[in-house]
């Protein structure tokens, strides 16, 4: 390495930890913040919030992984360009492939990152998910409960409390909701409550105070119970199992399980969603190198334009690349095209984009047609905000 890739990198690497980091944490607390109110409905199930989120990191860091390269590389290429350092560069003679050769090198060791990322990480950190959430949501009651927590010690019984001790047993403002046997409802509510476990610890005893019971005869009659004392026996369960092993959705496999299972007569997924799979994946590893082959040339039109309206283009290139490659895997799955051409075609498109923009920007640099179009982007933006900034002065005249 010279002292050029050295230079390069050590501005790139500071960006792209940034960067990756950022966007990361941000996707995991928009996620937490959807799973504790998901979780929070039961009472005993926020512990599993913090193995889902364990078990989230490789999902979201293979999306963050592409944006937040680019935007690293972007933003180190635009601050070489505004000190003129690349323009320096290519006056001594560097030309703007012995500039890319450092990205390239980085995006070749992210590259295989990615492919251990989505081949072996993901589809373990999935069903692992899978399997915490499915405990999560079939976990048993230990004999504590949550103020203001609806939950349900058996299927025919709910309970809900307004105001809980810290011990969890001392319960206020109690609500029970019971069907029967018959079909019949049993509602019985009280002042306060205590729970207690029984001597051999297979059931809680709910010792209710000052309250009423509600239910209805066989005849249809209504009957009200008021009591001074109640004692009902709730039951204790434990959490379930997975019931199926890894390997049933494609998305669990890693990518010698996908070849493999694609070659295998009788698969129990179908194959060209199996073959959709791999090539999905490899795609979205292998985009990896052609990202500084355009952020490059958009960096260097970003000096007469402005960042933003290489990042929006870029941003907007990225984003229909990925949701071509999820059409293409809906395609094959359902049987409607063949897997290669419905992967290939998306990322032979995204690849002749970045190869035409690079291509181009080696005569006249940072005068390609993504250029191009993000100047003219940039110009859009600006005289749109000018007419409204202008239109806002009006009327406040």
């Amino acid at each position: 390495m010279t002292l050029l890739d050295r230079y390069i990198l050590r501005l790139t690497l500071a960006p792209l930890g940034g960067a990756l980091g950022v966007t990361l944490v941000a996707l995991l607390l928009e996620r937490v913040l959807r799973l504790l109110d998901l979780l929070s409905e039961s009472s005993g199930r926020l512990g599993f919030v913090a193995q889902l989120a364990a078990n989230l990191v490789p999902h979201y860091l293979g999306l963050t992984l592409p944006a937040g390269f680019f935007i690293a590389l972007f933003i180190v290429v635009t601050r070489l360009n505004e000190g003129s350092e690349i323009d320096a560069l290519l006056a001594s003679g560097v030309s703007l492939t012995r500039i890319v050769a450092p990205y390239l090198a980085l995006a070749g060791v992210l590259t295989v990152a990615s492919l251990i990322l989505f081949g072996v990480l993901q589809p373990y950190s999935r069903y692992a998910y899978r399997a915490v959430m499915h405990a999560a949501e079939t976990a048993g009651w230990s004999g504590q409960a949550e103020p203001q927590t609806f939950f349900a010690p058996d299927q025919h019984l709910t309970m809900t409390a307004d105001m809980v001790d810290a011990t969890g047993e001392h319960l206020g403002r109690v609500f029970i909701r019971r069907t029967l046997a018959d079909g019949r409802e049993e509602v019985t509510t009280a002042a306060s409550g205590r729970l207690a476990r029984s001597a051999g610890g297979s059931t809680v005893r709910l010792d209710l105070t000052d309250g009423q019971q509600f239910s209805t005869a066989g005849n249809g009659a209504a009957r009200v119970l008021s009591f001074r004392s109640f004692a009902i026996d709730l039951p204790l369960t434990s959490a379930e199992k997975l019931l199926r092993g890894r390997g049933r959705d494609a998305r669990e496999l890693t990518l010698g399980e996908l070849a493999a299972q694609a070659r295998k007569p009788g698969a129990m997924i179908p194959r060209q969603e199996l073959l959709a799979e791999l090539y999905a994946r490899l795609a979205r590893s292998f985009a990896l190198p052609l990202l500084p082959l355009l952020a490059l040339p958009l960096g260097l039109s970003a000096k007469r334009g402005g960042r933003a309206p290489g990042i929006i283009l870029a941003g907007l290139l990225l984003v229909a690349f990925q949701h071509m490659l999820q059409l293409g895997q809906s395609l094959a799955s359902s049987g409607r095209a063949q897997a290669l051409p419905a992967i290939l075609v998306p990322f032979g498109a995204f690849a002749a984009i970045c190869l035409v923009t690079f291509y181009t920007s080696r005569k006249r640099p940072g005068e390609t047609p993504v250029g191009v179009l993000a100047e003219r982007v940039g110009d859009m933006i600006r005289r749109t905000f000018r007419v409204r900034r202008d239109a806002e002065a009006e009327a406040a005249a």
